[in-house]
């Protein structure tokens, strides 16, 4: 899936289930989300591919105005409910208005986007001096996790465009995507060379949160029930066997540029 902007049934899928999705999905690191307001000219943000608003109430603790932009109504609708402002668009189709803003962000969501189109989108609505930084977390599971869902995914889903094996190494799948993104932006008039910014973390998952967790992968999205649990059951059984949880190791990694006057 080399151009995963192009997957737009996968890309507006995650709406399904948008209470799992916000209960799940982690938060970003507080010191990216301040670094992100210290970059910053002022507070009016443009959140591409909001969702639920996971990001969203980040900023907005952070001294942030918050304006959603995100394809799925269903998705717009919980971060809606949660007090924002939302458009019902995909970034490059989106209706700005004349409006401008001091920061263009995306988390999880900016592979959605087309990497060139965004970045002209996003130099269009900028100030002079904002910040587009697009960010993702890139996370390493334990081998018998992996190998767990890797076969009985290809089982399941054997026609499926994913390249599942090739997630067992996500720095490299991130690598690619992040100069796909670095190009796009370098192909922009308007932004500095791009920067790349990088979190370390760590998160305990027990056997339920996991599970819990996996559906809302836009590889699961669109499993009918069945094949969902027969997913899950697999997995549930190699964390069983390692004794019922797992740390996952996190890295949270950002590709961002300013604004040129």
């Amino acid at each position: 899936m080399s151009e995963p902007h192009r997957q737009r049934k996968m890309a507006e899928s995650f709406g399904v289930d948008t209470e799992r999705y916000d209960r799940t999905r982690p938060s970003y690191p507080d010191a990216l989300m301040e670094r992100i307001v210290a970059a910053s000219p002022g507070p009016d943000v443009v959140d591409v591919g909001c969702g639920t608003g996971i990001v969203a109430r980040q900023l907005r603790a952070a001294g942030c105005t918050v304006l959603g932009v995100e394809p799925d109504a269903r998705m717009a609708e919980f971060a809606r409910r949660g007090g924002f402002e939302v458009d019902v668009a995909t970034f490059e189709a989106w209706d700005d208005a004349g409006r401008r803003f001091d920061a263009v962000v995306a988390g999880q969501a900016w592979h959605w986007v087309d990497p060139v189109e965004g970045a002209a989108k996003a130099a269009r609505v900028l100030r002079p001096g904002g910040l587009l930084a697009v960010f993702w977390h890139i996370f390493q599971m334990p081998d018998e996790v992996f190998d767990a869902f890797a076969e009985v995914y290809q089982r399941v889903v054997p026609d499926s465009p994913v390249p599942v094996q090739a997630a067992k190494q996500p720095l490299n799948v991130y690598e690619q995507m992040s100069a796909r993104i670095s190009d796009g932006i370098r192909d922009t008039t308007g932004f500095g060379e791009p920067d790349h910014w990088r979190y370390e973390w760590e998160r305990y998952y027990s056997r339920d949160e996991w599970l819990d967790q996996i559906p809302t992968s836009g590889v699961l999205t669109q499993l009918p029930p069945d094949k969902l649990a027969e997913v899950q059951k697999s997995v549930g059984a190699a964390i069983d066997g390692m004794g019922g949880g797992f740390t996952m190791p996190y890295v949270t990694v950002a590709v961002t540029a300013s604004r040129q006057p």
